[in-house]
């Protein structure tokens, strides 16, 4: 097989790379497309190859391919294990992801199940190359700057849930992988941390795996815009300890989480030198503050009424305790008062279509409770500090 590779009539977007005495054939997909869909069929039948490896990691693989994976997740331990955000994260791209498949009618990662059925259908073994989902997330999250986070956000929260129509241009933007190149440069001019966490790293973790794949002949199911990457790195070895690591907590995190309450309070504990009651009009300002954008977060998610007071009570407290957030205690009433049901879960796939499902399900309203209730005690801090400090002046 290995001395006929130049004889096979393999589809324009497969890459041939010859590492050692191993073929490896990469093909570069769209994760919407029916020609992806194709390319896959015909390259795994004309190489017949020994393994193939799919740009999926074990977490997104049970996802795709277990339908009752929704069903069994506990909403209650992703809030108390602080994942809200993360899961939140998932959610809203599988949604993009769904939108455009809608259109489409067809599946969101079709090629990659084209893969695996065809991995079982072959008896060639099946290699999940990609790196954990959960590690990807929180390294991106991780080395984003506050601002960069609320930036980010506010981009994704804008296009994604903004109800932006997905036309014929969009997609077909989406599948071509010049094109594809293009708008991940020009995202990168505005998050090179994200670029370089979410596409450069797992280039070289994907080089790493499918390099490692067993066999002579392996396919490699990627999307396009991994090509250049792995084609570029496979041809030597990489040490994936490093890209597996979680983002290391800086001094200077861990001195502003427990220097910035101290500070604040300090600041308050001063403004009584200028007489009790200017004191207490700090104090009421740093209450009313956070209180009230937190529970315009938790508003702004339809949460329940006692959800949105529990809110306003707790942003003022959990922001002088670095290790509590008024969005968890938020969220936690939230699951109490409106515990999401099994078919509530199992709704989740058809709920992530829409802006309105989004905000309708009790488990994705959870997850929004916990995200813009933090996000508006966060924004609290700073304006209360602010206007506390312009008063002391």
């Amino acid at each position: 097989m290995s001395n006929m590779t130049e004889t096979i009539d393999l589809p324009e977007t497969v890459t041939h790379v010859r590492v050692g005495e191993k073929n490896l054939y990469l093909v570069g997909t769209a994760h919407l497309s029916r020609e992806s869909v194709e390319d896959v069929a015909a390259t795994v039948e004309r190489v017949k190859p020994d393994t193939i490896c799919v740009e999926l990691c074990p977490g997104r693989y049970q996802a795709m391919t277990q339908a009752d994976n929704w069903a069994k997740m506990d909403i209650f331990q992703v809030v108390r294990q602080k994942k809200s955000v993360f899961l939140l994260a998932q959610l809203i791209l599988t949604s993009f992801y769904r939108r455009l498949g809608n259109k489409l009618g067809l599946q969101p990662g079709a090629e990659m199940l084209k893969g695996i059925e065809m991995a079982r259908e072959t008896g060639a073994e099946l290699v999940l190359a990609d790196r954990a989902i959960e590690i990807t997330l929180k390294r991106v999250w991780g080395y984003l700057g506050f601002w960069n986070k609320i930036k980010l956000f506010s981009h994704v929260a804008m296009g994604v849930l903004g109800g932006e129509e997905i036309d014929g241009e969009m997609i077909e933007s989406l599948k071509k992988k010049d094109q594809f190149e293009v708008v991940m440069s020009e995202f990168a001019a505005t998050f090179p941390e994200i670029k370089r966490r979410l596409i450069e790293e797992r280039d070289t973790y994907l080089a790493e795996k499918i390099r490692n794949a067993p066999g002579v002949d392996i396919v490699a199911i990627v999307g396009a815009g991994h090509v250049p990457g792995i084609a570029r790195q496979v041809h030597e070895p990489h040490d994936l300890g490093p890209l597996s690591e979680l983002p290391p907590k800086s001094t200077w995190a861990t001195i502003l989480k427990w220097g910035v309450p101290i500070a604040i309070l300090a600041l308050i504990a001063a403004s009584f030198g200028r007489g009790t009651q200017h004191g207490m009009e700090n104090i009421g300002i740093w209450v009313v503050v956070h209180g009230t954008l937190a529970a315009l977060g938790a508003a702004l998610a339809l949460a329940h009424p006692l959800t949105i007071l529990t809110a306003f009570v707790a942003a003022p407290l959990t922001s002088l305790d670095p290790l509590t957030a008024a969005g968890w205690v938020a969220g936690i009433v939230q699951a109490l008062l409106k515990k999401p049901k099994v078919s509530d879960l199992e709704d989740l796939p058809n709920a992530i279509a829409s802006v309105r499902g989004f905000w309708l399900n009790p488990v994705t309203r959870i997850l929004l409770v916990v995200a813009l209730a933090n996000l508006g005690s966060a924004i609290g801090t700073y304006v209360s500090v602010a206007w506390i400090a312009a008063r002391s002046v």
